[in-house]
């Protein structure tokens, strides 16, 4: 594409926000960063998982342009009249250590890139509910390696499971996992009830080849979560 055929940026931002708050009910800066193609979506996973030390680290794009973007964004959703909800984004890793968005930790920059702006058109109930969805904090991800000649980067240790950090991959004894009882995929109602009654769960990926992509192996729970959600369920009036 010529330069002069160019799709201008606030058309490109406008884009995303409105494809984002038509599917969703509202947008965040993650959205109009993937929309128009300068995030790309696995490198925004890996700073969920805290491998990437900061947001802006995964920008491929000159700093000013961004602060452009956001600044547009900002623009369109105050005259939509959307309603800021500050969010808050947590590591998918056991510490929950909170995310960062840019190089220099401004706490004004941080607040307005964790901004999600939503439509008033919802109730207050229901942006309640969804501001506390949005809030949640992420599943903990556990990978089940295809080669098993990994090292651990904390211990020098190997396993049959391993979560990845920023310096590497870790063993689950080091990440605080390894008491952890593993729930194969398959029986959906046995993993439910053991999820609803586990404090600590995570959930097991591995990487297919054919597909490209991680698929879900099963779950990781407290063993009494998963005893207890073996036991059959008494009938109701039974003694």
């Amino acid at each position: 594409m010529s330069r002069k055929n160019k799709v201008p940026l606030a058309d490109r931002v406008v884009r995303s926000a409105e494809a984002s708050l038509a599917a969703r009910h509202f947008a965040s800066a993650i959205d109009i960063l993937v929309g128009i193609g300068w995030l790309d979506p696995g490198a925004a996973e890996r700073w969920r998982r805290g491998q990437v030390d900061c947001l802006e680290e995964a920008i491929p794009t000159d700093p000013a342009r961004v602060s452009e973007a956001m600044r547009l964004f900002r623009s369109w959703a105050t005259a939509q009249g959307l309603l800021a909800n500050p969010t808050e984004y947590v590591a998918r890793t056991p510490r929950r250590q909170p995310l960062r968005f840019s190089r220099s930790g401004d706490p004004a920059l941080e607040e307005s890139y964790r901004t999600h702006w939503v439509s008033p058109e919802l109730s207050e109930k229901k942006r309640e509910r969804l501001a506390e969805k949005v809030s949640r904090a992420p599943e903990l991800v556990v990978v089940q390696p295809l080669k098993a000649d990994w090292t651990c980067h904390r211990c020098g240790g190997t396993g049959d499971l391993l979560m990845m950090e920023t310096p590497g991959p870790a063993c689950l004894r080091c990440a605080g996992l390894d008491d952890l009882e593993f729930l194969p995929a398959g029986e959906a109602l046995l993993t439910r009830r053991a999820k609803a009654r586990s404090t600590r769960y995570a959930v097991v990926v591995r990487f297919s080849k054919t597909r490209r992509r991680y698929e879900r192996q099963g779950l990781l729970v407290e063993p009494q979560a998963a005893a207890d959600a073996a036991r059959p369920t008494p009938a109701p009036g039974g003694g």
